[in-house]
């Protein structure tokens, strides 16, 4: 009874010895692992937005020119004023190291733009296969109950045949008129 009672007692939910929040199904995983270290979370969608919106700005002839203008600034401050104020000597490590900064930050951040635009894409496709097979499979239903239609059209009496079969009907009750009107005028034959 009491090996019972303490497996029953390890399925409930109680708090983890970390202080987190007793887990609501055991047949999920906690969302969060336990540890000394907590990493920030994140929205990957704001994150994506965000890198999106700089890939947008990277790709433009704006940038090309602040980034040019800031350039030239650069070389300029760097060698046209005096010595003391100048703070990147003739080779211009520091500027190659922020151009080299700016292209580390810039390519990951032009990736995952691309990567977000390639889904963007795959669904875009697989929603216009979805309406193309849509709209050939109702094109194929149209088409067999056109079809059906004009099969059915084939069998229908039309105007010019009930048309045809009165005429001939007319022609037959005049013909018995006629031979009822001339038994009439012979006596003998009734």
């Amino acid at each position: 009874m009491r090996a019972r009672e303490g497996g029953a007692r390890d399925r409930r939910t109680e708090p983890a010895a970390t202080g987190q929040s007793p887990r609501s199904r055991l047949d999920q995983p906690r969302t969060a692992r336990p540890g000394l270290i907590t990493l920030p979370s994140y929205d990957p969608e704001a994150f994506g937005k965000l890198s999106e919106r700089i890939a947008r700005f990277l790709g433009t002839g704006r940038f090309i020119v602040w980034m040019t203008v800031v350039i030239i600034l650069w070389v300029a401050w760097n060698t046209l004023l005096p010595d003391a104020a100048r703070f990147d000597d003739y080779p211009f490590i520091f500027l190659t190291l922020m151009l080299s900064l700016q292209a580390s930050y810039a390519a990951p951040l032009i990736l995952l733009a691309q990567n977000r635009q390639d889904n963007r894409d795959r669904v875009n496709m697989e929603q216009d296969r979805a309406r193309s097979d849509r709209n050939i499979a109702d094109t194929e239903y149209l088409t067999r109950e056109v079809a059906a239609l004009r099969q059915g059209l084939g069998e229908v009496a039309t105007r010019a045949f009930i048309a045809s079969e009165l005429g001939s009907v007319r022609s037959e009750l005049q013909a018995l008129l006629k031979e009822i009107d001339e038994r009439r005028e012979t006596p003998g034959v009734l």
